[in-house]
């Protein structure tokens, strides 16, 4: 018997298979990973928050030259400005790590300036009429929505609640993703205002909830490795998944070679929920850098201030191989991570392993 796994998701995005790629921002979700698993069969996804237009506009074409499959962008809808008030608070405890990594101080009194490049991030997704646009920390804007919509694209939000699922289908995104709690990286909650570490809830609990409450299709996400649970999320209700950490130690993965080390040697205690990289909670291993901002009792400035305020810290632990004082996003599914697989060779391996399950 054939088990094909074809759902209306498949139907709607033009793919093979109900695997989505998440769209990891800083460096491991590189234009080669995302075209790897489209061309498994799968969607790939570019996560392009912290890429300027130039350089978002490279990796698109990029993408194109290694898959005509479809394939989709992924960006940041919240747009708060800098927030420089408690600026000199924050940077005393990060100069404790600058003296560790031998980095000079900022100057005094010089302000953070994050660029804000949302408007002409879309405009090149736009532009070059990328298949699909996805949004975390909110829904997509409705000037921008009405254009993709009319641009043929479809839209994809990421919740956290049922509530944020019922706002991003009011809102016209064509499919959801569900995160659960146990996802690496940031979390996808709209308003962190009440909720410091963003909404809480398992993808077990999440999922089923939304898929009652919503009429588009729901993606499942947070700690889902493997064909099992594939599996377990469209018993759910679900209608795909998305993954992120299983593919940061893919041979096509941007992720550090220090990164990926800690990630392999990790387990499922290994991660914490914090803000001390980004002002915004985020799932990732615990190291120096975490311990040290808690222990100094400081709240984080707020995002992106802290995120931008950090950057020259985890640039600078990049260099020196030193996985202490990197932000190493990751879910709580570590154990069953591998080394040296290829992109489609994980997508085959979930997709045949979930067969079998069905079968």
């Amino acid at each position: 018997m054939t088990i094909t796994l074809a759902t209306d998701l498949c139907k709607l995005f033009q793919i093979r298979y109900p695997v989505f790629l998440a769209g990891m921002a800083g460096g491991p979700g590189t234009a080669r990973l995302a075209a790897a698993v489209s061309n498994a069969g799968g969607l790939g996804t570019l996560g392009a928050a912290y890429m300027d237009p130039d350089t978002l506009r490279h990796a698109i074409r990029e993408i194109r030259e290694r898959t005509n499959a479809p394939f989709g962008v992924n960006l940041f809808a919240d747009r708060t400005p800098d927030d420089n008030s408690r600026l000199a608070e924050g940077q005393r405890v990060l100069n404790g790590m600058r003296g560790v990594l031998g980095l000079p101080h900022p100057r005094e009194g010089e302000a953070i300036r994050t660029p804000d490049h949302f408007e002409q991030q879309f405009a090149v997704v736009r532009e070059e009429k990328v298949p699909v646009i996805s949004t975390a920390f909110g829904v997509l804007p409705k000037e921008m929505t009405e254009q993709a919509k009319a641009a043929g694209m479809r839209i994809v939000t990421m919740v956290t609640t049922v509530n944020e699922a019922l706002l991003a289908e009011q809102a016209g995104s064509d499919a959801i993703v569900a995160q659960g709690s146990e996802a690496g990286g940031h979390r996808g909650t709209f308003d962190i205002s009440d909720r410091p570490m963003g909404a809480t809830i398992g993808t077990m609990a999440l999922v089923p909830q939304i898929a009652d409450q919503i009429r588009i299709p729901v993606i499942a996400a947070g700690g889902i490795m493997d064909g099992r649970g594939l599996v377990a999320a469209l018993a759910l209700g679900a209608q795909g998944v998305q993954l992120g950490t299983r593919f940061l130690t893919a041979v096509e993965s941007g992720a550090h070679p220090a990164y990926q080390h800690t990630l392999l040697s990790s387990t499922e205690e290994s991660t914490v929920i914090t803000n001390v990289f980004s002002g915004r909670p985020a799932r990732g291993v615990a190291n120096a850098f975490i311990r040290r901002w808690d222990e100094s009792a400081t709240e984080p400035l707020p995002f992106p201030t802290q995120n931008t305020a950090t950057r020259d810290i985890r640039n600078a632990a990049a260099k020196q191989n030193n996985p202490e004082y990197m932000s190493l996003w990751a879910g709580q599914g570590l154990r069953m991570l591998t080394s040296g697989q290829t992109a489609e060779s994980i997508v085959r391996e979930i997709i045949q392993q979930a067969q079998g399950i069905l079968r």
